[in-house]
């Protein structure tokens, strides 16, 4: 399955550690081979993963392609980013 970064969420990455980054990597590479069956509550369309205790993947499945939408260091840019939504 290949994997397509927002241009938020390429922004996003490049600003984040070299550390996380790795793990972000580790866990797309993970994803792209065994996608989840399960969207977040309330039927919104994407996807959260939790990479490390703070760090938050947002992404959608669409086609054979996972498009990566958003990525968080912290718990609380992510849910910033998720109240906008309400």
């Amino acid at each position: 399955m290949e994997v397509v970064f927002s241009h938020h969420a390429e922004a996003d990455f490049l600003s984040l550690e070299k550390q996380l980054q790795k793990h972000i990597k580790k866990h797309l590479e993970k994803l792209s081979k065994m996608p989840p069956r399960r969207h977040m509550k309330h039927g919104l369309p994407w996807f959260v993963e939790k990479i490390t205790k703070q760090a938050r993947l947002v992404y959608r499945l669409e086609n054979e392609c996972l498009h990566v939408l958003r990525c968080f260091a912290t718990h609380k840019e992510y849910e910033r980013w998720y109240l906008s939504f309400k």
